[in-house]
């Protein structure tokens, strides 16, 4: 018997947050007023129906460590960038603008992850570590399907060229060039191409650039910005 899965990624539309980081900021970090991030974090409750404690969410690091969670967790996990779970109807938060979301879930197993993969986290490989974390509870890779969510394209992404041999040696597949055919980096491509050598094959990769789409936050088009959402949780 498999569980229905859902997943979801907001946008910049419908909150109640001040210029620059209107109006649906979710994150509770970049200088917003946190009565608006509340309002707009309660909103997001009420739209996806999980009730008061229904989201877990994580104050990211851009580091490794997996938190597997089992239930309601009444402040946000520390030093986190990844979370894990077989709880079902608790949906799991990562909160981005610019960086790669990744939602994984095996319906079968009932077992899902909710990855917050940075240049640095996703080259020291916390999506592997994701990975591991729900295979430990019982998810088998080929049962796997992973989002990869809106984050910032490798045309729009220019690095210095030592910097993408870095990441380019830790994570292949994700060197690239910009649209000026300057040194970029594609984290997306990388960490599907990563996922596919873990046994994962159903990726799906949300066609979305952070920096070219103004419905979305980008911290590389202007900052202070907000911060979009993303979570998966099974029904």
């Amino acid at each position: 018997m498999t569980v229905r899965i859902r997943r979801v990624t907001t946008t910049r539309a419908g909150g109640v947050s001040a210029p620059p980081y209107d109006t649906f900021n979710l994150g509770d970090h970049v200088g917003d007023d946190p009565t608006a991030v509340a309002a707009n974090r309660k909103r997001l409750r009420e739209a996806i129906g999980l009730g008061d404690d229904g989201v877990v969410w994580m104050n990211q690091v851009h580091g490794d460590h997996v938190a597997v969670v089992d239930g309601p967790a009444p402040t946000a996990i520390d030093n986190t960038d990844a979370l894990v779970t077989a709880t079902p109807r608790l949906a799991l938060a990562v909160v981005t603008a610019d960086c790669v979301p990744v939602l994984m879930a095996d319906a079968r197993a009932g077992v899902v992850g909710a990855v917050h993969a940075g240049r640095v986290g996703a080259r020291n490989g916390v999506v592997v570590r994701a990975v591991e974390a729900m295979l430990g509870l019982g998810a088998h890779a080929e049962d796997i399907s992973a989002l990869l969510g809106p984050a910032v394209s490798g045309r729009n992404y220019e690095v210095p060229a030592a910097m993408a041999d870095e990441v380019e040696a830790a994570l292949p597949g994700s060197r690239t060039v910009t649209a000026r055919n300057t040194p970029a980096l594609d984290l997306r491509a990388g960490i599907a191409r990563q996922l596919t050598g873990l046994g994962i094959t159903a990726i799906d990769i949300d066609p979305r650039c952070t920096v070219e789409d103004t419905n979305l936050f980008s911290h590389r088009r202007g900052a202070p910005t907000g911060r979009l959402a993303s979570l998966v949780w099974m029904e």
